[in-house]
């Protein structure tokens, strides 16, 4: 169908044109901002209703202001998001936050691994895995001169002409060689999404070092190649960024700016197509149903399972193919008059060789700024995951106190922090398995029309990923209103026109 065609039902979406959207994250207010927005361009009446069973908006974005005048900026989530992927930043921009958007310390931003039980920073240059810069790397204490050498070789390594699915650890291994895969691959890739370096999909979470080794024949090669390219066009740009309020900024932005209906501490429990195709019927858990011309999912995958079982059980059971596990995040404040410079850099990551029982630990008052009064000390450690998941069962008290042993072996911290806070994510972290892309391809084949899903558990987890995917299901599910009207429309005069030959 023509855009021309299409263009024709702006007039006949009347008030009672509805879309529903369940979950009231990241992604399901950027839906909710880019169906009103798409409402508004085409200049046509359109009504949403967006619900969120807790009682607050923004799911895993949130951000406290601990001390007595709110010094402090404390993200029980996500802190920051990748600057390359345009699309976060460009709706920080659009909603009047350009102005608050800060880069990273570039005068601290050393990452250190635990290596022996010994701090080790990572050589200037390495670029994720690829070292760009050989003199630090070749000086670097952090790898074993064999470690060296096959890293090295990873020039000559032959091109995987297979564009199949591979394992991270099989794609680390390869190239690099097993060290690379215990001190790089497994505690700073794979942590990134929480999950197993032998079961996460490459092609699902860095199918950018997949296209490096296709098209330079060497993701060294081609690693040292942007490197050269960015210092000679003089960029330095941070690679993550952040709000100086702290990333709930973006939530309360967003949440200003919606006109729709926003149902919160509401939860739905049901769902059933309606007698019109593409439509549906949304059972709340407080006896109330709302009809929906359009459906947009954004709750975990096996949430939407729950939803569409009842209907379309072979979806709901590819979505229960995606698994979660549990983190948590505990941030701890210190006196520096009584810790000193304990770390100087971001932070740690900790291989799950070294048998610690926190995952990595970040200096967050050093990582940006405005997060902490120069006379104190915030640092976020991270926990769960597939790396004792049994610690989040704790009690705050307690897993506080494995938090402050773990601090003092790792850091030499003793001291008593000034506050501490806690914050927990059950089955909230998707796992990206061998397959993954492939699997998300038969969801998206199975979903019935005027249903979209999108969110962390489909095609990135990330803050611009989740942008992106809320976008285009907005598109798609304004587009799908118009075409049914449209095709609805065309039906109608086919009939007329018969009625009056006959």
């Amino acid at each position: 169908m023509s855009s021309a065609q299409l263009s024709v039902s702006n007039d006949s979406l009347q008030h009672g044109t509805h879309i529903v959207i369940i979950g009231g994250g990241v992604t399901g207010l950027a839906a909710a901002y880019h169906v009103q927005k798409q409402a508004r361009a085409a200049g046509v009446a359109l009504r949403y209703t967006l619900v969120e069973r807790d009682e607050r908006l923004g799911g895993k974005i949130i951000t406290d202001y601990p001390g007595d005048a709110g010094e402090f900026v404390v993200e029980g989530g996500p802190d920051s998001f990748v600057a390359r992927k345009p699309w976060a930043i460009e709706l920080v921009r659009e909603l009047g936050l350009g102005d608050e958007v800060i880069g990273t310390n570039q005068a601290r931003h050393s990452t250190y691994v635990l290596r022996h039980g010994r701090l080790t920073p990572l050589p200037a240059g390495l670029g994720m895995i690829a070292p760009t810069q050989w003199l630090p790397f070749l000086r670097s204490p952090l790898f074993s001169p064999w470690g060296k050498l096959r890293m090295a070789l990873e020039q000559f390594i032959p091109v995987r002409r297979n564009a199949a699915d591979e394992t991270l650890a099989d794609f680390v291994r390869r190239r690099f060689g097993q060290e690379a895969l215990d001190l790089l691959g497994e505690p700073l890739l794979a942590a990134i999404h929480s999950g197993v370096a032998d079961r996460q999909s490459m092609l699902a979470t860095f199918p950018n070092f997949r296209a490096m080794e296709r098209e330079h024949g060497s993701v060294t090669r081609a690693a040292r190649k942007q490197a050269a390219k960015a210092r000679q066009n003089g960029v330095q740009s941070a690679a993550f960024v952040s709000l100086r309020g702290g990333i709930g900024t973006l939530v309360d932005a967003l949440v200003s700016r919606l006109h729709g209906t926003l149902l919160t501490g509401r939860a739905a429990v049901g769902l059933e197509p309606d007698e019109n195709p593409g439509s549906y019927r949304v059972h709340l858990d407080d006896g109330t149903m709302l009809h929906a011309d359009a459906l947009i999912v954004t709750t975990p995958a096996y949430a939407a399972a729950d939803l569409v079982a009842s209907f379309s059980p072979e979806l709901a059971r590819t979505l229960r193919e995606i698994p979660y596990v549990s983190t948590g995040t505990i941030t701890l404040a210190y006196r520096r008059s009584e810790v000193g410079a304990p770390l100087d850099g971001f932070g740690v990551v900790i291989p799950r060789g070294e048998g610690r029982r926190i995952n990595a630990c970040t200096m967050t008052s050093l990582k940006f700024p405005h997060r902490a009064p120069d006379d104190h000390l915030l640092i976020r450690v991270f926990v769960g995951g597939v790396n004792r998941p049994d610690l989040l069962h704790l009690d705050d008290h307690a897993l506080v106190s494995v938090v402050r042993e773990e601090l003092h072996d790792v850091l030499g911290i003793a001291a008593t922090p000034v506050w501490s806070r806690v914050y927990r994510w059950w089955n909230a972290n998707p796992q990206y398995n061998l397959g993954h892309l492939e699997r998300v391809e038969r969801i998206a084949a199975r979903c019935p029309p005027g249903l979209f899903l999108a969110g962390s558990a489909y095609r990135g987890v990330g803050i611009p990923d989740c942008v992106r995917q809320a976008q285009e299901a907005a598109e798609q599910a304004f587009m799908s209103i118009q075409t049914r009207q449209v095709c609805g429309e065309t039906h109608a005069d086919e009939h007329d026109s018969t009625s009056v030959l006959t």
